[in-house]
């Protein structure tokens, strides 16, 4: 089961497609962050997600939001997919052990052996804000995302 908003967030520490660590504690009393966890890189349904991101990226840089993509691919799959889409934020691999963060998170396929379509939006604090999660082959669409901006803006006031 998914963590649940106002909850605080597990901490982690994964790779990002250049190989540098990246701690989610980091991020504590600096900026909000926005988890997006995807099943595989290449794929369809997750290329088209991640570059409607790439095309609405000022929606999080306006409210101080790192966002952050994680999948259970391997930081050289992640770094190739983001050169050749032009992702321009971080991308984690939850490569070993193997879908861990999804796993603490609670959007770990086991019979599938990676996360589900789930975001998490974090504040300065560490606490879950808002989240939300699509159904299996379904895209997330920028709507819930703009939602979940709001639903941390709520939260900072």
């Amino acid at each position: 089961m998914a963590l649940e908003n106002g909850t605080h967030a597990p901490d982690f520490e994964l790779s990002n497609q250049f190989g540098e660590r990246v701690r989610l504690s980091d991020y504590r009393g600096r900026k909000s962050v926005a988890l997006v966890f995807f099943p595989l890189a290449f794929s369809g349904t997750c290329t088209g997600e991640l570059c409607e991101l790439r095309d609405n990226l000022q929606l999080f840089e306006s409210e101080g939001i790192e966002l952050l993509g994680i999948s259970v691919d391997s930081k050289h799959t992640l770094r190739s997919w983001a050169e050749k889409q032009g992702y321009e934020f971080g991308l984690l691999a939850d490569f070993w052990p193997h879908g861990e963060v999804a796993r603490e998170y609670g959007v770990f396929l086991e019979e599938k052996g990676f996360a589900t379509r789930a975001t998490f939006l974090i504040d300065e604090g560490g606490v879950i804000r808002a989240s939300f999660i699509s159904g299996p082959g379904e895209a997330r669409p920028m709507g819930a995302y703009r939602q979940a901006v709001q639903e941390l803006r709520l939260a900072r006031v």
